[in-house]
């Protein structure tokens, strides 16, 4: 793709040729440009609408049960509802962006997405919500399919790191937004106003995106090609490495879709009896994965993939294990633990996809995403249900044995690693004697 100071100097007939050994000029945003300011700010609010809308429900479930009848697993469908139609969308909708560009898709993404949230609070019954929050999903995966294919193409190379974050963390904030304040509101005026919360929420976002988006100068539009893509799908769905990669983001993801949709029930019942609107406050611990996400590139430098991989794993077990005690303390601390371990599980997992990937980086992602959010659909939902038939020991069974099935598939990867590192060693020897 070349920069537009190219294509100009290209087209314009009257345009001297560059002498040779010229450096073109290079316009992508950089720190201190009013449009990169520009571009940060639009896609911290872009994630900000997508995750408060994709997240709206978790907080709210034992509302949700009290007000219309539902077990804990009835009620989560309407959390992992969102995340199943958002793993389905996310390849058409990366496909989509490099036919249609990134601004349109993100824009599409998030209205329409806004405007189903506003009809949400009118569901008359369960069905209705769960369908309107698939629905929703699909709609919101334009942005996690688009976002960073924008910030790699409009952001100078040099820039591109601190961009992501900032996007990241809107991210962040947004998903940990969405379930404080649906929780919140809907403790005090129930369920249909803390929805309509967040759509109000998610809708401001939107339209600061709209109006801040810089105009994309890089992007050169691709005709879908549906049976490239699929060839290079199969391609990742045949490497071993990326497999194990995947099936890491599903296991991590289950974990926390199983904790995070169950932890308000627990806590409003016996021993603590917290205030509904103290037990949504829970989600604060979200934080946490915000540092932990940094220090994961750290701990990886350290210790290598794998090693961080143990660290996350075995830290999570360690907090799944303290939230088993009848000390609110404890099981703080476990939920902790179990953010922190799920936070640097999934970057390690996910940064080691991209560099796994030596074509196709964008499908290789995208179905890590889709893994990672099928994880978070089966393991809110079979949470849930464990939790209804044997109570908190139920939950976080799931998440030891999710963790139990993350380090079986760490530790075949170690072996197949020392494996090829032994055979490697012999190689020079073997050849010598021939």
């Amino acid at each position: 793709m070349q920069p537009s100071s190219t294509r100009a100097s290209a087209t314009a007939p009257d345009a001297a040729p560059l002498p040779t050994g010229t450096p073109v000029r290079d316009d992508r945003h950089r720190p201190g440009q009013r449009a990169f300011r520009r571009a940060n700010l639009a896609l911290f609010a872009a994630g900000v609408a997508t995750f408060v809308l994709l997240y709206s429900t978790q907080g709210l479930l034992p509302v949700l049960s009290d007000d219309l009848g539902l077990t804990p697993g009835q009620a989560s469908w309407t959390a992992s509802a969102a995340t199943l139609g958002l793993a389905l969308a996310l390849l058409p909708a990366s496909a989509l962006s490099d036919r249609y560009g990134r601004t349109a898709v993100m824009t599409a993404s998030t209205l329409a997405a806004s405007a189903l949230a506003l009809a949400l609070p009118f569901a008359p019954d369960l069905t209705t919500l769960v369908v309107l929050r698939v629905l929703q999903g699909a709609a919101l995966a334009g942005l996690p399919a688009t976002a960073m294919a924008y910030l790699a193409e409009e952001v100078h190379p040099s820039a591109l790191a601190s961009a992501m974050g900032l996007y990241v963390a809107g991210n962040s904030i947004g998903g940990m937004g969405g379930r404080l304040l649906s929780g919140w509101v809907a403790a005090g005026l129930g369920w249909r106003w803390g929805l309509a919360a967040s759509a109000v929420l998610a809708l401001l976002a939107t339209l600061a995106f709209r109006l801040l988006i810089p105009a994309a100068r890089h992007f050169t539009p691709a005709p879908v090609d549906a049976r490239a893509l699929a060839r290079t799908v199969g391609r990742h769905l045949r490497n071993p490495l990326l497999l194990r990669l995947y099936a890491l983001g599903l296991l991590f993801m289950a974990v926390f879709g199983a904790v995070y949709n169950t932890v308000g029930y627990r806590l409003i019942a016996a021993p603590f009896h917290l205030p509904e609107s103290i037990a949504a406050s829970i989600f604060v611990v979200y934080l946490v994965g915000t540092g932990t996400s940094a220090a994961a590139g750290r701990l990886s430098a350290r210790l290598g993939r794998r090693g961080a991989l143990y660290v996350a794993i075995a830290t999570t077990a360690l907090g799944l294990l303290l939230s088993l005690a009848d000390s609110l303390a404890l099981v703080l601390l476990g939920l902790v633990l179990i953010t922190a371990g799920f936070f640097a599980g999934h970057a390690t997992a996910s940064a080691a996809v991209g560099r796994t990937a030596t074509e196709g980086r964008a499908q290789a992602s995208a179905l890590y995403l889709i893994a990672y959010y099928l994880g978070n659909s089966l393991g809110g939902t079979i949470g849930a249900d464990a939790y209804h038939a044997t109570g908190w020991p139920g939950a976080a069974t799931i998440g030891l044995t999710a963790m139990a099935l993350a380090a079986a598939v760490t530790l075949y990867a170690t072996r197949q690693a020392h494996t090829a590192t032994r055979r490697a060693g012999q190689l020079p020897s073997r050849l010598s004697a021939q």
